[in-house]
């Protein structure tokens, strides 16, 4: 891969990490919340779930990662705030949320701004095969002898590759810039386990989080099952066994399908994992994951849903009218980012879509701010992770303008009962169901998931289309996995 040349000027003891991780304790948090998590910023062009042909491997996990210089005060006094970004989101949040922030284009946010006398710069590179990763990788690397002016300041990741950073010196910790836990208290706490190293150092923060529902074409609900209430049709998605089965069949009847595509129900069984991609050194498959695999295998010979890849313009077709499909999976973000809300005539420009719990709860993704180690701006980064993280008032504006739902767990207990219902689903308001949902996430990180979450679904992806069998695409993903992160070489199953 392109990045082996960078692997070799990383650190002695970032190598030996790199190649005893699989074959040690591992860093995965197994610690079970009763709050939420967070959202990625994912777009119709850029999402987690994007080509894997180069993983997370090249920061690799370090030990050192609690040394007493990576939690020392980091500079401050910076002329220019470099931020790194894979699409515009955070900086529309910035300039639309940010106090005193002056932007110098009002229509391009990526074209950043200015607070007091610190020039903004962001510095965007898709997510597209990677893309993102690699140049951040090649900046962190070169981070301790850049110019000042040049050198990262705040850097965000997404949760299944957050670990890769988190667990290495280049994320700073958060009491380097001077916020402490006690700062970030009304945070849900599942959104702190994903971003806390492996020596309970926190590195990131995020104003949203990314509890998940089961969207639904109100038409079609009416048309096939008489009725689109939202507890009517809840009963029609009860668990997988009723979704797939009597549900399914009358909607396919109906010329619909259940849902546009089987990876489009991927993280809702995944992020019900009971277990790690790492458990004991090996890579495990958990149960729920493999029944991922059972259960789309299922829909897809009944012709009850595609194989469509997420993203593509044959997925998108769902989102109109015409494309006759019943349901999608999504956070607040979906919502935003996914579904077509201002293309005229689709379902949501129209309200067509309404909200339902769905088999299972679940998160979908996560973005977090981190400060790159060797910042000379802590004192804006703080100010930045506070106002958006932790300020009411401004994370209620981003509820109100975004219809993001934020990382404030007594904030959106609050308002969720009596807040106004979302225009693209025909004024119901699914606060009340998000806040549900957050309640049975689980966390089970670990810093192969982008790997092995975006292989797992490239290989059954083969054995749905009938170019493999099960087991030899459980072969190629086995393959898969050991060419990215060559200490990982056992496997469970």
């Amino acid at each position: 891969m392109r990045k082996k040349a960078l692997c070799a000027v990383l650190s002695v003891a970032m190598m030996a990490s790199m190649f005893t991780a699989c074959g040690s304790d591992d860093k995965s948090s197994t610690s079970t919340s009763t709050s939420a998590s967070t959202s990625t910023s994912a777009s119709t062009s850029t999402s987690t779930s994007t080509s894997a042909s180069e993983s997370s491997s090249t920061v690799a996990p370090d030990s050192s990662a609690n040394d007493p210089a990576a939690t020392t005060q980091q500079g401050t006094g910076g002329k220019v705030l470099n931020i790194y970004v894979w699409n515009n989101e955070f900086a529309n949040r910035l300039q639309d949320h940010y106090p005193n922030y002056q932007a110098n284009d009002p229509k391009d946010s990526i074209k950043g701004g200015k607070i007091g006398d610190v020039e903004v710069v962001f510095h965007q590179t898709d997510n597209q095969n990677n893309a993102y990763q690699n140049n951040l990788d090649d900046k962190l690397l070169a981070q301790k002898d850049a110019a000042a002016d040049d050198k990262i300041d705040i850097f965000l990741v997404e949760a299944d590759y957050a670990n890769k950073y988190i667990d290495t010196d280049y994320a700073a910790s958060l009491a380097s810039v001077g916020i402490s836990l006690s700062d970030l208290s009304n945070q849900y706490t599942y959104t702190q386990d994903a971003v806390t190293d492996a020596n309970g150092v926190l590195k990131g923060a995020s104003w949203q989080a990314c509890p998940g529902v089961m969207f639904y074409n109100a038409a079609a609900a009416k048309e096939v099952f008489g009725t689109d209430d939202p507890a009517e049709v809840q009963k029609l998605v009860k668990d997988w066994d009723t979704f797939g089965g009597d549900t399914a069949k009358k909607l396919k009847d109906a010329g619909y399908y259940v849902v546009q595509s089987v990876m489009d129900t991927y993280r809702v069984y995944s992020n019900n994992a009971t277990t790690p991609w790492l458990v004991d050194g090996k890579v495990n498959l958990d149960a729920n994951i493999k029944k991922w695999a059972d259960d789309s295998m299922k829909l897809v010979e009944a012709g009850y849903a595609t194989t469509y890849s997420l993203w593509g313009e044959d997925w998108k077709k769902g989102f109109m009218p015409d494309g006759k499909v019943f349901s999608y999976f999504g956070p607040a973000w979906f919502i935003n980012f996914s579904m077509g809300q201002d293309t005229e005539g689709s379902i949501a420009n129209t309200g067509g879509w309404r909200a339902t719990e769905g088999p299972q709860g679940f998160f979908w993704g996560g973005t977090w701010i981190c400060a790159a180690e060797g910042t000379d701006n802590a004192d804006e980064i703080k100010d930045i992770i506070l106002k958006l993280t932790t300020d009411d008032t401004v994370m209620q504006e981003i509820v109100d303008k975004d219809q993001d739902f934020v990382n404030n767990q007594p904030l959106m207990e609050k308002i969720a009962p009596d807040y106004k219902g979302f225009d693209t689903l025909g004024g119901q308001n699914p606060l009340p169901m998000f806040v549900n949902s957050a309640k049975s996430i689980k966390l089970n990180t670990t810093y192969i998931d982008q790997t092995c979450t975006e292989q797992w679904q490239n290989c059954m992806k083969e054995y749905f289309d009938g170019n493999l069998s099960y087991d030899a695409a459980v072969d190629l993903f086995k393959k898969n996995v050991t060419e990215r992160h060559p200490e990982c070489t056992e496997f469970n199953f």
